[in-house]
Formats: C-alpha cells, sequence, structure tokens
C-alpha cells in the first residue's frame, strides 16, 4: 500500500507517494501535483542502514537509552543550577517536525528559562521574517504558488530557482507556456539556469538590490504608477521611505552605471514593474544572506505595498524558504528572538498568555542568543552545554573552523542527528540516534504556509527514536514531567494548534485552532492545507495587517555604502546550491547518481579572470580569505561577473579534503536579523599545479593527500560501500605509500612505469572478484569510472588486462558528462539527437527522455541546442 509523505529537500513542499520500493509523485498534493525533481525522485536511495547511528553513546561508549537521557538531563541540570539557565543552549533545524521543534522550544524556553534555543533556518531566511515583521506586523508569507500562474509578471531575484527549487521553476515554466505574454525578470550578478526562462536578466553587482528597488520606488513615483488610495489607506510612513529613495536621485544614466547593466535593461524593468498589475516578486537567500539583507527584502516589499500588490491573486512578495520545515519551525517559536505562535517575548501581554498557556513561571523574558553569537558564547565559556538536532553548524555557520573549535572545547556537547560520521557527530560527548525521513511522523509546513504530514512507511532502525520523544524524555528527566505528558505526536501537534488561538487573540494571522481537537486518527488522515485553516488562503490581501493599527508599514532602507574590493583579496565569492545535491550532503551523498552531474567540488570564475590569474580550466585553484582556505577545481563560467567566484555550500570534510565553503565566510550580520552575508566574501585565487594525480576505488577511508573528493558507488563489499575517490598531490610516493592505501587481498595485479610516474593496482579476492583498484599518474589518468564501479557489483570474473586499463576491452566512444540525472543520458547522446534532427527540447526528451521528468536539465539542454546549432 502506497504512503502519502512529504519530500525531506526544499521548502516547495512536494507530496510523495510510495511503498517503499517505489516512489512518485503525489498528483493529489497541491504544491507540486505529481511532479518532483531528481532530488526528490531518487530520495529511497538514499535510504538504508550503512552509516546509521543506530545507539546512544556517552563518551564513546554504546550506552541505554535510559543511561544517556539521564546523562543530558542531569548535565544540563546541574549546568543551569551552577551557571544559570543562560548557560546552555539548543541548536536544531529546518529538517526537524513540527512536534519536534515545538517541545524543543516549549522546553528551553518555557522551562529551562532560556531563549537560547536558535535553528538553522537563522542562516537562510531570518531576513525575510524581519522584513516581514517589520511590514505587515507578523511573519507571514501573503501569496501562494497559484499566483505565480496568474501573474503577468513574475521577478524571481536572490534566487537560482531552478535548480534550488526546482518544481517552483517548472510551474512557472508551464504557465509562460500557456501564456506567452506573461514575464519574467531575473535579478542575479550570476547568469544561472534560472535565466534560461528570463525575457530579462538584470546582471547587477553583487550587493545592489536596495538602490535597484529604491530606484523602482522612485520610478513609480515619477510615472504615475503608485497607488495612492491604498498607499493612504492601509499603510504608514511612504513619505519617509520615499525621501530615503529618492536620496540617489532619479538619474537613471548613472544608477544604470552603477548597477553595472544597461540603461534600457533598467528602465524596461521599471516599466514592466508599473505596467503590471499582477506581479509576484519571489526572493529567496541572495537577498537574505547579506549584511543589510533585512533592508533587501523590506525595499521589495516596498514597491509591492506602494503598488497595493499584497496579498491578492497573482501579485505578491513571496519569500521561498529553504527547508522543508523552515516556516514551521518558525510558527513554534525555533528563532531565538521570538515567543510561539509569532509573538514577541518582549511584549509583556504575549508573555503572560504563553506562560498562562504553557502552565509555566520560568518562561524566558529576554531575546536569546541568535545562531553565529551563540556558538561564539560556546567558544568564550558562557554557553557550557549545547544540544545540536539535526543540523551541521561545523560545515554551514560562517568561520567554520573556530565553530569546530569552540565545540571541541565545550564541557558538554550533544548532538541528535541520523548519522554515524558527520563533522559535528565528531565534537559530540553525547550522540543521540534520531529518526530519519522515511522513519519518523509528523508535520511540516512549505513556503506557502500548506501543512503537510511526512509519514513512516520503514521500520525504525536500531534504537533510533523520534526527537520529540528525545526531548520529552530529556524534560522529563529535569523535573518537568507535568508539562510533557505527550504519547504520541498527535498529541503535541494538538497543543500547538491550540496555542495558536493567542496568535489570533493579538492580531495575527496564524491559525490553526480547527486542528486543536484533532485525534490521533484524524491526524492520520490530515491532507494537505494552507494556513489560516479557515478562510483565506492569501494573507492581507484586504489591507489589513497584523500591526498594532492594521496598516501595513514602509522601511526606509539607506542605499548601502559602496566597498572598496582591496587587492589582497580581489575576488568577491558567493555560495549557494548546485541543481542535484542538498545542504551538507547528509542525505544526497549516500546516492551515487546524484554526483553524476557535478562530482567534485569546485569554484566557478569568469574566463577573464582564469586567464588573468593564471589557473587552468579543470585544475585546480586555492581560495583564501581572511579567516580560511579551500582547495578545489576550477570551472571556467561565462555568466560570472568578472571579479567574482562561485562555490557551492555542499561538500564537507567528509566529501573533500579541504571545500567546506563556510570555513573562508567571515561572521559579518545583519544588524536586524543576525542572518551571515553568504554571498559576498573578499578572497584571493592561486594556482595549485600537483606532482600526480590519481582515482582509487576502495572501502577504506581516503588517504592523506592534499586533495581527494569522494563520491558514493552503488556496490558494497562485506566491509562497506565502495567509494570512488578522485587524488591529486604535490608530494612524492612511495612504493609503501600506494601499498598502504589497498588492502589485503588474494590476487594482486599491478602496472609499474616509474619513468612516467605511472602505477595501477587492482586488488582481487580469491575467487577474483574486484577488491580495491588504484591508477597513479602525472597526468589524470584515463579509465572509465562507470564501467569500474560496475566491475565492484559483478560477480564475475573480469578480464585482467580490462581491469589494468580501467576500461571493457571493446570500450566505446565516451559520452561525456551526465546532463539529465534523472535518466543519467550524457552530453554526447543528446548531441547526436541533435544532428539526427532533435530541433526543440520536447524532441530531445521523445527521442533520449532527457528533460521529461523533473525538467532540472532542461536550461541545459537548451544551450546544447543552440552549441550543435552553432
Amino acid at each position: 500500500m502506497s504512503i502519502c509523505t512529504t519530500c525531506p529537500y526544499c521548502g516547495v513542499g512536494c507530496g510523495i507517494k510510495t511503498d517503499g520500493v517505489q516512489l512518485q509523485g503525489d498528483k493529489q498534493h497541491p504544491a507540486n501535483a505529481g511532479r518532483l525533481c531528481v532530488k526528490g525522485s531518487s530520495v529511497l536511495e538514499t535510504l538504508g542502514d550503512q552509516d546509521r547511528l543506530l545507539q546512544p553513546e556517552v563518551n564513546g561508549q554504546v550506552v541505554p537509552w535510559d543511561y544517556a537521557l539521564d546523562e543530558v538531563a542531569d548535565r544540563f541540570r546541574r549546568i543551569v543550577d551552577e551557571h544559570g539557565p543562560d548557560a546552555v543552549a539548543f541548536y536544531v533545524s529546518g529538517q526537524l517536525l513540527t512536534e519536534d521543534y515545538y517541545v524543543a522550544n516549549k522546553l528551553m524556553k518555557g522551562f529551562i528559562g532560556s531563549a537560547n534555543i536558535d535553528t538553522n533556518s537563522r542562516l537562510c531566511m531570518s531576513s525575510a521574517v524581519v522584513a516581514h515583521k517589520r511590514a505587515f506586523g507578523e511573519d507571514v508569507v501573503p501569496g501562494c504558488y497559484e499566483d505565480l500562474e496568474l501573474a503577468d509578471l513574475v521577478i524571481l531575484t536572490g534566487s537560482n530557482t531552478a535548480w534550488a527549487h526546482p518544481i517552483v521553476y517548472q510551474r512557472i515554466a508551464a504557465a509562460k507556456q500557456a501564456r506567452p505574454d506573461m514575464k519574467v525578470v531575473v535579478i542575479d550578478p550570476r547568469r544561472t539556469a534560472t535565466c534560461d526562462l528570463a525575457d530579462l536578466h538584470l546582471a547587477i553587482r553583487p550587493g545592489q538590490d536596495v538602490p535597484l528597488f529604491n530606484g523602482l520606488l522612485t520610478w513609480l513615483d515619477d510615472h504615475g504608477a503608485l497607488d495612492q488610495d491604498y498607499i493612504d489607506a492601509h499603510t504608514d510612513g511612504f513619505d519617509a521611505t520615499l525621501n530615503t529613495a529618492r536620496q540617489q536621485g532619479n538619474d537613471w544614466d548613472a544608477l544604470a552605471e552603477q548597477m553595472g547593466v544597461s540603461k534600457v535593461d533598467l528602465t524596461t524593468f521599471y516599466h514592466w514593474f508599473a505596467a503590471c498589475e499582477r506581479t509576484v516578486t519571489v526572493f529567496s537567500q541572495g537577498v537574505n544572506q547579506a549584511r543589510n539583507g533585512s533592508d533587501q527584502g523590506n525595499a521589495i516589499i516596498n514597491a509591492h505595498l506602494a503598488t497595493g500588490r499584497v496579498g491578492k491573486p497573482g501579485a505578491s512578495p513571496f519569500s521561498i524558504t529553504g527547508q522543508p520545515n523552515a516556516m514551521g519551525g518558525r510558527e513554534v517559536g525555533g528563532l531565538a528572538n521570538q515567543l510561539a505562535v509569532h509573538l514577541d517575548i518582549d511584549n509583556p501581554e504575549h508573555h503572560a498568555a504563553v506562560a498562562d498557556f504553557w502552565q509555566t513561571e520560568s518562561l524566558a523574558k529576554e531575546n536569546g542568543l541568535t545562531a553565529v553569537d551563540l556558538f561564539n558564547a560556546v567558544e568564550s565559556g558562557q554557553v557550557k552545554a549545547v544540544w545540536i538536532m539535526a543540523t551541521n553548524p561545523v560545515d554551514s555557520l560562517p568561520e567554520a573552523d573556530r565553530v569546530r573549535h569552540a565545540l571541541m572545547a565545550c564541557d558538554t556537547v550533544v548532538v541528535s542527528d541520523c548519522v554515524a560520521s558527520g563533522d559535528t557527530l565528531a565534537c559530540a560527548d553525547i550522540r543521540l540516534p534520531a529518526l530519519g525521513w522515511g522513519e519518523k511522523s509528523g508535520m511540516v509546513t512549505n513556503s506557502e504556509r500548506c501543512v503537510s504530514r511526512q509519514r513512516p512507511f520503514v521500520k525504525a532502525p536500531g534504537n533510533a527514536k523520534g526527537d520529540w520523544w528525545i526531548v520529552t524524555e530529556v524534560a522529563r528527566r529535569m523535573g518537568y514531567a507535568s508539562a510533557f505528558p505527550y504519547q504520541h505526536e498527535h498529541e503535541i501537534f494538538a497543543e500547538y494548534s491550540a496555542l495558536t488561538a493567542l496568535a489570533g487573540r493579538f492580531g495575527r494571522r496564524l491559525d490553526m485552532t480547527a486542528a486543536a481537537d484533532l485525534s490521533a486518527d484524524q491526524y492520520e488522515q490530515w491532507q494537505p492545507q494552507q494556513w489560516p485553516l479557515q478562510g483565506d488562503p492569501r494573507c492581507f490581501g484586504d489591507g489589513c495587517f497584523a500591526t498594532p493599527n492594521g496598516r501595513g508599514r514602509f522601511v526606509a532602507c539607506e542605499n548601502p555604502r559602496v566597498r572598496q574590493i582591496g587587492d589582497a583579496f580581489p575576488i568577491i565569492l558567493n555560495s549557494g546550491r548546485i541543481r542535484d545535491q542538498w545542504h551538507t550532503m547528509t542525505r544526497t551523498g549516500r546516492a551515487g547518481r546524484l554526483f553524476a552531474h557535478l562530482s567534485e567540488p569546485f569554484a566557478a570564475l569568469h574566463p577573464k579572470d582564469i586567464e588573468r590569474y593564471r589557473l587552468k580550466e579543470g585544475g585546480f585553484v586555492r581560495l583564501a580569505s581572511k579567516v580560511g582556505d579551500a582547495l578545489v577545481r576550477v570551472t571556467s563560467d561565462a555568466g560570472q561577473r568578472p571579479g567574482t567566484a562561485f562555490m557551492p555550500m555542499h561538500w564537507t570534510d567528509q566529501f573533500s579534503r579541504r571545500a567546506r565553503v563556510d570555513a573562508l565566510v567571515p561572521a559579518r550580520l545583519d544588524p536586524h536579523s543576525g542572518q551571515p552575508a553568504f554571498k559576498h566574501t573578499p578572497v584571493n585565487v592561486s594556482d595549485w599545479q600537483p606532482r600526480w594525480h590519481g582515482w582509487l576505488f576502495t572501502v577504506a577511508p581516503p588517504p592523506a593527500v592534499e586533495y581527494w573528493a569522494r563520491v558514493p558507488v552503488d556496490a558494497f563489499l562485506q566491509t562497506g560501500q565502495v567509494q570512488r575517490y578522485r587524488l591529486a598531490g604535490d608530494a612524492d610516493l612511495t612504493e609503501q605509500q600506494l601499498h598502504d592505501w589497498m588492502p589485503e587481498a588474494a590476487q594482486w595485479l599491478a602496472l609499474n612505469d616509474p619513468a612516467t610516474g605511472h602505477f595501477r593496482r587492482a586488488a582481487l579476492d580469491s575467487e577474483g572478484r574486484l577488491l580495491a583498484w588504484l591508477a597513479i599518474g602525472e597526468e589524470l589518468p584515463l579509465c572509465d569510472v562507470e564501467w569500474l564501479a560496475n566491475c565492484f557489483a559483478d560477480e564475475a570474473d573480469t578480464q585482467h588486462l580490462a581491469l589494468l586499463a580501467g576500461q571493457p576491452v571493446d570500450a566505446g566512444p565516451d559520452l561525456g558528462p551526465v546532463i539529465c540525472s534523472c535518466f543519467q543520458v550524457r552530453q554526447k547522446t543528446i548531441e547526436a539527437t541533435v544532428e539526427e534532427g532533435a530541433d526543440s527540447v520536447e524532441a530531445i526528451g521523445k527521442c533520449c527522455q532527457a528533460g521529461t521528468n523533473c525538467g532540472s536539465c532542461i536550461p541545459e539542454l537548451r544551450g546544447l541546442l543552440e552549441t550543435c546549432s552553432v
């Protein structure tokens, strides 16, 4: 029987139907109507017990649950008694379910008595939270996905939607195909896959979003395109905001030069915005992750307020979240500067109401430490115990090496996770095995406020438990049993839903009260629905906001000061997602085919910068900032602005030697939200030329060499899963080192040419099955890595000559890199279909299936069509 559940990846919140063996998109789910991206389509491939944390551990020793829970409770209780409640902290995650989030927030704020609970959503969406609260009085996304299909103008800013939110992108693409007059504008310094859909790409200089939207506000005023009746009836602060925007004047030539775009493109954008009553502006991390991210969000919202385009069909600002339950965490109070259900810690009436509901006298009265400050407090010893749940701050926080050192020196580090290895888990004193996707049960809220179920469909491995259960058991042991009586997750959700009545009492739109009396059976039967559960699915369309006087608020946004780029760090580094990976690859890194599109960490630079800094396309580059360094491959990308670089956020020390991009990022924060500026890191770049290159297939850990990058192989030996390593080094290798990299074996195949520095080894068992394979050369040895991977799964003997060659005797032509990950279609296959007459993306799909599932590769297919036609 198929189970309806929700995808564990981005904030689109796609519905999935699965029996645990096969999987398809849920055609009844309003978010995706059956569509899935390649990550969602392959999620079953990430299941399994390999590398799972299966038993509680204390100080490296496996212990019973009772012992581990007692230890967590005793340590936290002792520290609170000796040093006060602010000496402990929780750091949680948008990977948690709403019920997990709720009990963690209730324990820390309500009963331990500190607001030192923050979430990794601080790193991606907290500036949008500030912008919403300042403008609307409440952290609410006003619109719906349907608005993207109703709009006449869709603006995508700070979002490579095609790769980061593929199903949202496909909905826009389908709408544009149905209504070709619909306009799409992409605002991004980089030319990304999303630009394939754009009628206009505004490649503004990094950090120029506020001047761009201040200029838009001025343009609207100059050209009589304001909705003055709406402004007068429903808003405050317009005159001051317009005066601030006008400080840069209305010299459109000068503004275009400042933006780094043509005056024609700039004014075309302004004209389209003025002319299209139905306009949706989608913004995401590229807007939020800046030192003025809150102002950038408000500058966008200002333009919508000035034209009355908030919460109306086809007209709204639309912040799209990065994680499956980032929104749910915000609802229940997962941020350090809020109470539950969108109420404020520093508001006495809100405080009294929540304290009364929870029946506590210990409710936190002051804002807690936000993510970066929290780990700074761990470093200084102010926070002596931290509990990290379902997230990886050693990789995802800025100045990531400092975070690691801080945790290694902390008195008590508790980590709840579903994996047995991880950069943060390595710092833990107490490790608690948590349920993962497919095993746990609860609710998630997506970017359009749609609440959906994640349902279990596989048996919990080992002794893993749900996060809500773990937190509840610790709360009981700390003396709060009466406040944490939960036996089932539906009881937690019902309590949270009842608590939202307080939100309504104070004029908030968050309303889940219809679920306050939900039975266990009704909880199981829950169908996706947006909050507020009763009433209009859009918010603020009536011009009535959640502010004290019910009026929307304009926020004056100062133009940022232009900072000169120093000679020591002349490149501006941006970071973000790639198409087929997710966060720090804890889950996607288990599926080998998700590495087929991009298998190694890289830095993308403009061809002029590659030439200027004497780098080599496909070679290696060292990047260094004031706080860290990295060593990755070089990729040439004409879509980059000269003077900028891009690195993906996904690679950790579990997957490469030195590719943690956030080790490069200094902790520069938005003063209002505490969100780090991940998109604007000054670095220098330099060439690195190794003496040798190599391939290694083994189940063993990577060798200690200067560069390695790992890809899982879908083959298992008795000792574990086979891994493929791409190696490079700058020190001469010895025979002993080569021997040490290989396992004990019954048979050996070897080919040595010391004069050229070329060595090959194959280790076989007594029945001739491949155990490990190694090739070293002055240049990267030629081999068929896909064929070699299959050799590990093949029970039959493989010809020794072919094994040493690293390719079959009857090897065909190299088909090039994978373009379509869903169907593993390679570049040469696609080019051949074009040469045979396929003259459109649709025609390519009919010939070889490429682009017919999630559609994420369609921009690359169009690029190949253009290249082949030339």
